[in-house]
This record gives structure tokens, sequence and C-alpha cells, in this order.
């Protein structure tokens, strides 16, 4: 925690933030998933499932996205592997640049919308400023990794 961000007392689970003038802050739920780029699901798919014992729960191609999803349900959140469908996609350039392994971590929020508009007022650089559909029909938006020390962040609504 930053210097910033300490008060007196605060501990482990205390919340430290401010609301928003006159309005809530936004609500978020859990982590949603934690998306892993993968340059084959058929290759990766044996260590979560036979070696782990995971499940995969079907599999979504989003053309939008330009990527093949799969997930697995991990108690109350989900593990997403993504395969890319195009080589100019944003999963093969992931791949190209940082190899396989974590891509994305989505939070689930309550109001989709609303989080982005208080974002948004905060100055928070987002790649989405509108809501688009992702798999399993969510509605979801990613944060630029330049407003959160490098990691791509998403937010979806289910």
């Amino acid at each position: 925690m930053t210097a910033a961000g300490r008060r007196e007392g605060a501990g482990r689970g205390e919340r430290v933030g401010r609301r928003s003038k006159g309005r809530e802050r936004m609500k978020i739920l859990k982590i949603d998933h934690i998306g892993i780029a993968a340059k084959s699901i058929d290759q990766v798919a044996p260590f979560w499932n036979e070696i782990l014992g995971l499940p995969i729960e079907g599999r979504q191609t989003v053309e939008e996205q330009k990527a093949t999803t799969a997930f697995l349900p991990v108690g109350e959140s989900e593990l997403e592997i993504l395969e890319s469908t195009a080589s100019d996609g944003a999963i093969a350039k992931f791949i190209e640049s940082r190899g396989e392994g974590i891509q994305h971590i989505a939070l689930r929020v309550d109001n989709l919308e609303a989080a982005l508009r208080e974002l948004k007022e905060k100055g928070v650089r987002l790649i989405d400023e509108k809501p688009r559909t992702g798999a399993g029909g969510a509605k979801i938006a990613f944060i630029h990794p330049k407003s959160t020390n490098g990691v791509l962040l998403e937010l979806s609504e289910r």
C-alpha cells in the first residue's frame, strides 16, 4: 500500500478508498476470470483437465476479438484459455511479444456502464469507453495497462 493510500488502523480487507461526491462507487463483485493466452487450447488442455482435474465447459469463438475461448470453472470464478484465430489478433500479438501465460484479469462489476463513467471521470485510460459483447454474452470493457501498473484489466457484467 502506498503512503497516500494508508490510514491509521487500516488492516487487510478494510476499505481505504474514497466515495465520489453524492454517488456510490462502482461495486466490484468478484474476480470473474483470469485470461490465459495459449497458442493452442488443445495443447494446454491436458494440464488443466488431466493433471488438475478442471473440466473445459464449452468453447466459443468471438469473431470481434479474433479469439476462441475455453472456460474452466474454479469455485465461483473461472480460468479462460484464449487462442487466437488470426495472426493479427490481440492474443497472437500478446504471445508474440510476451509469450504464453496470463493475459488479463477480469473483475465482475454490478453496472459496467456506470463503472466506465466513474473510471473516465477519474482520468483512467480506457481501451473500451463503451461495453462490447464478450464470450458467453457478457458485457465487457478493458482498462489500459498504463493505468493499472501493467495489468490488462477487464471489467465484466453478466
